[in-house]
This record gives C-alpha cells, structure tokens and sequence, in this order.
C-alpha cells in the first residue's frame, strides 16, 4: 500500500488497453425478467450472460491510467445491474450498483468509500458477445459510457483518500463524459441537472465545482490521516476524523443535502460509529452534533453516544 501513496501522483488518462486496476466483482440479475410475461422475458439466457462477461472484461481488462499496480493494489469494487425490464431483444432498462472498498494501512480492515444505487430507470442497448467500446470523447452507448464514468468517479474517490486532490483528474475525464454523453442527441437520463436530484451528473458536479472542494481534504483527512493512523494513535486519528467530518459539515452549510455529502454519511455511519463507541463523550459529542446536522436521518444510530 505505500507504493499507492507514490503512484496516485504520476496518473495520466486514458492509456491504451492493457494493463488493469480495477478487481471488481459484476453480477447482471435478470431475476425479474424471469417471473414476468414480457415478450423477451423468457428468452435465451445467454444474452445476461454474455452482458455479465462483457461487462467484467470492459472494466477489469481495460487500462484507465498509466499506473502499474500489482495484483494486491488492485482497486476493490463491485457493479451489479438489476434488469426490470427488457423493451426489444437488445434494449433493457433497469438500475445499476457500484460498491468500492479501500485497504486500511496496517490492517485487514477494508472501509467502504462508495455504495451507490441509481433509479430504475436506467435504460441501455446490448447485442449478445459485442463487447463494449468506450472513448472519452464519443458516445458509443449508454451502457459503456456509464460503467466508465463510475470508473472514473470511483478512482477519484480512492486516490482522494490517498493523496490530498489526489482524485482530482479523474473526476475531471468523468466530467467530459458527462458533457459527451449529454451532447451526443442521444437523450439519455442522468446526464445532465434536469435528470433528477440523484443523477449522475451530480456526483460529477459535486466533485468538480470549487465550492465544495473541502469534500476533498475531507476524504484525504478521513481516510489518510485518519483510518491509516489508527493503529499508531487513535487519538489523533480520531480528531483527524473529527476534522474530516467537519469538512463535510461546512460544505453541507454551502449547499444542504449535497448528493456527495449525504453518500459520505450514509456510507461511513456504521465505521464512525465503531470508532468512536469507545472514545471520550466530547468526541461523541461533537460527531454526534455533525451527524445530527448534516444527515439527521442518521442521528437514530447514535443512541449510545454520550451528548451530555
């Protein structure tokens, strides 16, 4: 892992294939097309599974960067797609679901960065054992250009964590896909602010808009400087944490209910509340006030905390 601390600084987009950095799990549930009358419904299985395949080579056999990571430092992640409903023998609509996990220096533990499901309304063409094509600047299809733009949101994520900025040109190349995807006259959703709160063109403009750039230190400081110290000093890892979570809450003092702030909450609430069960009441104190503030939703899994 400390060889990561050094790699995040010499990325450069968009390599030829080749190389990989990504190990991530696929899975295509075509279970509802299965107990429904659609038309395709019933017919051969072999299409989800040549999906499944050509979407597990695209992701995991492509090179995204110029960064040569060994077979431990691979990035683990996982992208499921839920089919509710196929239109044609090669059009579907559905959802997709990206987990990513980040190694935790020092340990066995993996903290989960990203856990994400769109809306059901996800729509995109398939022909059986086409495999996927993908350029930054054009749109080949809503499938491709949506798996490589999480690609891409997932790696800032993680050499966020890693580096301070350190995800910076990553959400940069998802930000053009956005724009190609939105400009290619295809109308498809997500794309761009019109496309609903939870779209994915937020996740881009939540981490590409200078305004909300504390996000940023944010993850370096929660994760770097936080979880990587814990077994040298807890105490100042936790008050690293601390700071990280009131990066979080001054940005939600920018703009309420950010896509990006609330995703953080959501996913690290279980681990914040791991880590601070056992640390002095001012500590829970003052998580618990930034949780109540940023996503009161949450508050309900703070009982324990000690807020006198």
């Amino acid at each position: 892992m400390r060889r990561l601390f050094l790699i995040v600084l010499s990325f450069m987009v968009l390599a030829p294939l080749s190389a990989q950095e990504f190990h991530c799990a696929v899975q295509v549930n075509y279970q509802k097309l299965m107990t429904t009358t659609q038309q395709y419904s019933s017919g051969d299985k072999k299409v989800y599974e040549s999906m499944k395949q050509a979407v597990e080579d695209f992701i995991n056999s492509r090179r995204w960067t110029n960064l040569e990571l060994d077979q431990t430092e691979k990035i683990d992640c996982s992208l499921s797609i839920i089919l509710n409903s196929q239109t044609s023998a090669t059009d579907f609509i559905g959802q997709i679901q990206i987990q990513l996990r980040r190694p935790v220096y020092n340990s066995n533990y993996t903290s989960g960065l990203f856990n994400y499901i769109e809306s059901g309304d996800f729509e995109f063409s398939y022909i059986e054992s086409q495999p996927l094509d993908f350029d930054v600047n054009t749109f080949y299809g809503n499938l491709s250009s949506t798996i490589a733009f999480y690609a891409y949101i997932m790696l800032g994520y993680y050499f966020d964590s890693f580096a301070l900025n350190g995800g910076q040109p990553f959400y940069e190349v998802a930000q053009v896909i956005c724009q190609t995807a939105d400009g290619s006259g295809a109308n498809a959703k997500g794309w761009n602010s019109y496309s609903g709160q939870k779209a994915r063109y937020w996740f881009m403009e939540n981490h590409a808009n200078a305004a909300y750039e504390k996000l940023h230190q944010a993850y370096y400081l929660y994760h770097r400087m936080g979880l990587d110290m814990m077994t040298k000093d807890q105490p100042q890892a936790r008050q690293n944490i601390i700071q990280a979570l009131q990066l979080v809450q001054e940005v939600h003092q920018v703009r309420a209910n950010l896509l990006a702030t609330q995703q953080f909450i959501d996913v690290k609430i279980a681990e914040i509340v791991s880590i601070f069960t056992p640390a002095p009441p001012e500590e829970q104190k003052a998580v618990y006030m930034i949780i109540k503030d940023v996503s009161p939703i949450n508050v309900s899994k703070l009982t324990n905390f000690n807020t006198k």
